[in-house]
């Protein structure tokens, strides 16, 4: 009895994976943006800025490299709530809900469809690593598994946000006020150390995306500020934190 309702939970959460990542890759303008977006930030941004600045000894455009595979994350991580929304207008979320299957199933499935959807946008940056001459490709692997991990977390976060909302400009709203403190608040596009203001320096702590983004630079740069250890444990601590928020507020959920 127990393996049969094993099965069918993970065929349930299968099933709403496979869904979400059909969606996405029908949406090919969603795609080509989301690849777009941060190149433009690196060649634009960063080789603008780059022509008269270099970070311990790095060029500018190599340093806010992992920075903006970090925003790539927590843009489409956290923006993916808004299908929730609209999946309740369309009375697509009804025809799931009552499924057989538990809502925690359906949280994890989604979950698991918006990490695909993102990690394939970060996996096609990762191929444009060899036009930054400081990134060590050895590292991808550890980058890969810190952006998974927040991947997780701000998808959790997202579809959290999405339960407690029902307007698409509400959701627009709350998250970009979220989003934007996170990202500018991470050091990913500036290095955290004491030449900081004392009150950004304590933002800057307290942002557990710090960790992820001072991580992947650590991985692909070999230039940190914590221990990959300490890097590795507060976003594990933060992604089970949000994993288990958004479980419950998706599982409360009218």
């Amino acid at each position: 009895m127990r393996t049969a309702i094993l099965f069918r939970e993970l065929l349930g959460i299968s099933a709403v994976w496979w869904r979400e990542f059909k969606v996405f890759w029908r949406e090919k303008s969603r795609i080509v943006s989301s690849i777009v977006q941060p190149l433009m930030w690196l060649f634009l941004f960063g080789s603008g800025i780059g022509a008269s600045l270099s970070v311990s000894d790095v060029n500018y455009r190599d340093y806010i490299y992992p920075g903006i595979l970090s925003m790539s994350v927590i843009f489409g991580s956290i923006f993916f709530g808004l299908y929730i929304i609209w999946d309740r207008k369309l009375d697509v979320l009804k025809a799931v809900l009552v499924a057989p299957v538990s809502r925690i199933s359906i949280f994890f499935g989604k979950v698991l469809g918006g990490c695909t959807d993102v990690l394939l946008q970060v996996v096609i940056l990762f191929i444009f690593s060899f036009l930054f001459p400081s990134v060590d490709p050895r590292g991808i692997p550890l980058a890969l598994l810190f952006l998974l991990v927040t991947s997780v977390a701000l998808v959790s976060l997202g579809l959290a946000l999405g339960s407690l909302l029902e307007s698409l400009e509400g959701f627009q709203v709350i998250s970009a006020f979220l989003v934007f403190p996170l990202f500018f608040l991470s050091g990913a596009l500036f290095p955290v150390d004491e030449r900081l203001p004392a009150w950004l320096q304590k933002l800057v702590i307290v942002n557990p995306l710090t960790y992820t983004v001072d991580g992947v630079r650590g991985a692909l740069l070999g230039l940190h500020d914590y221990p990959i250890s300490l890097d590795l444990g507060v976003i594990t601590l933060f992604a089970l934190v949000m994993i288990a928020t958004g479980s419950v507020l998706f599982s409360r959920m009218k």
